[in-house]
């Protein structure tokens, strides 16, 4: 009888893993799309009868908001390994008024621009702006009710670490982490096209 070379898995942490790549490659989806889209705006661009204007302040804010989100989450889920649940329980749920507020900044951002007189369907500028923000604001409406669920265990479950718990910790984080690259990315391709 042969021996199987490599680690050997339970069937519980094999499903673990499938869903972890069913996650990588719903990502790797997205990323497609913001991709294309951030090339059409370049594209575009360079055709010319393009708006010039100054982003609002507030998707610069936004910026540092999600990044400190993601390291809330991070310390979070260092929190749930350590066994230290309240201090866990507070920085998920930080990192969830974090994302409402990342949210409302969107949508304060927005009517910035109505305000500037640049809208959804006018200068094509604009209506990249408000696309591609406004498909992550969506991403990220997904990312809070992900979190939302993540809440609910956390104050319903018992205090314990479990590796099913952990590992869909595990998931929300990555999530989560990929949310802030794409916004800080798109940040600074609209900061090196301007």
């Amino acid at each position: 009888m042969v021996k199987p070379v490599g680690p050997t898995y339970s069937e519980e942490q094999r499903l673990f893993q499938a869903r972890k790549f069913g996650l990588w490659i719903g990502i790797a989806g997205m990323l497609m799309v913001f991709t294309s889209l951030t090339s059409a705006y370049i594209v575009r661009k360079a055709a010319g009868n393009w708006l010039e204007f100054k982003l609002p302040d507030v998707f610069f804010y936004n910026a540092l908001l999600v990044l400190a989100s993601s390291l809330a989450l991070q310390m979070a889920y260092r929190m749930f390994k350590q066994q230290k649940f309240g201090l866990y329980k507070g920085l998920l749920s930080l990192t969830w008024f974090m994302g409402l507020a990342f949210l409302i900044g969107q949508y304060a951002g927005w009517q910035q621009m109505n305000e500037m007189g640049i809208f959804l369907q006018g200068n094509p500028s604009g209506s990249f702006i408000f696309i591609l923000s406004g498909l992550h604001a969506l991403h990220l409406l997904v990312g809070l009710t992900v979190l939302s669920v993540a809440l609910i265990h956390a104050f319903s479950l018992p205090d314990r670490l479990t590796e099913h718990r952990k590992f869909r910790f595990e998931l929300t984080l990555i999530f989560w982490h990929f949310l802030t690259f794409l916004w800080v990315y798109l940040m600074a391709l609209w900061m090196y096209l301007a």
